[in-house]
């Protein structure tokens, strides 16, 4: 990307993010409003803000070329022949056959019901019996017990890796013809990421105020962390940091990578609109506004991740946003030992 952006525009949005957030916030805690009159209070701040932004003409312009403006760009780059695009193509199926595959064993086979019932044992309850030292004072917790929610999250994390990196990587191994995928095509190269470190940096700092904002509801707390005993030790939390980092990178890797090179010779910018569907989906069961979120986080990580050739942004701002989540969720935890996120 190679567009400037002035320090007086990056100011203005920032400026306005928290802003606006903040107002918002302030506006939720007065306790005289009724609900309906918050929410007509929320709305005009929200306008307000954005007339503020977007007053300036030059402005607006800009900011259409750097978001809107860039798929068009990405179309002029997309190198194919001319009959490649609008035909039928067996690189696209078998990139959207994988997908759906893919996701369906994640869904059936790698998610965490699943392990419950392929290793169905007792749960280790110390929070029950108020020991928090392995095995127990008693002598009767084994470590397969102990562990056996943590063990249910290596599941989960150890199925997106193999659905979202191993089982592409194989498609890629294994595909021939002029039409194949291959891996350096799929942008896992730090070159581009470094040179355009600083939109993800700007990119995080639009969210944080979101994710303060979300840490304060009900909904968040009763969501995250998902692992809900991270605070029960170093060992637990760090594992499962550990665990959600690498299926991050391997959600990054399947759709900013493998889906979205995989359909772009023949479907150029559009391919990003087609990957943000399952993005989407992949949502599913989280808090309403997360999901929804997701559709516009898909269409800006996905374009950024073809204009500036690296999936490495979208990890850091997911990494990033996700360890930001946890702590703050963390924070909402009981302290006393014996008591854990989920009581």
């Amino acid at each position: 990307m190679s567009e400037a952006l002035p320090r007086s525009y990056i100011a203005r949005i920032l400026a306005a993010v928290w802003f606006g957030a903040g107002a918002l916030y302030a506006t939720s805690k007065i306790e005289v409003l009724s609900k309906r009159q918050s929410h007509v209070a929320m709305g005009c701040i929200l306008a307000l803000d954005l007339f503020v932004l977007l007053r300036s003409r030059a402005f607006r312009t800009w900011l259409w070329t750097v978001t809107f403006g860039q798929w068009p760009i990405i179309d002029r780059e997309t190198v194919r022949e001319p009959g490649d695009a609008g035909t039928f193509s067996w690189r696209v199926l078998g990139v959207l056959v994988l997908c759906a595959v893919s996701l369906t064993i994640q869904e059936y086979i790698g998610d965490r019901n699943y392990y419950e019932h392929a290793f169905n044992i007792t749960p280790w309850v110390h929070y029950k019996i108020g020991t928090t030292q392995w095995p127990g004072v008693w002598g009767v917790q084994s470590p397969v017990r102990y562990y056996h929610e943590l063990g249910s999250f290596m599941w989960w994390s150890g199925w997106r890796v193999i659905g979202y990196v191993v089982m592409p990587t194989i498609f890629v191994l294994a595909w021939r013809g002029k039409d194949r995928v291959r891996l350096r095509d799929v942008h896992v190269s730090f070159q581009g990421f470094f040179k355009h470190l600083w939109i993800y940096v700007f990119l995080f700092l639009c969210v944080l105020p979101a994710v303060i904002y979300a840490s304060t509801t009900p909904a968040f707390r009763h969501t995250y962390p998902f692992y809900r005993l991270a605070n029960r030790s170093h060992f637990d939390l760090w594992t499962w940091e550990g665990l959600y980092t690498a299926q991050f990178v391997a959600l990054e890797f399947f759709f900013r990578g493998f889906l979205l090179q995989g359909l772009r010779k023949v479907m150029g910018a559009n391919a990003v609109f087609v990957m943000i569907v399952p993005y989407c989906m992949i949502h599913y069961g989280k808090p309403l506004p997360e999901t929804l979120g997701a559709i516009g986080a898909g269409l800006i990580l996905g374009t950024v991740a073809i204009r500036t050739k690296s999936i490495w942004g979208g990890v850091l701002i997911h990494v990033g946003v996700a360890l930001t989540m946890d702590i703050l969720a963390m924070r909402g935890c009981p302290t006393a030992p014996g008591t854990w996120c989920g009581e």
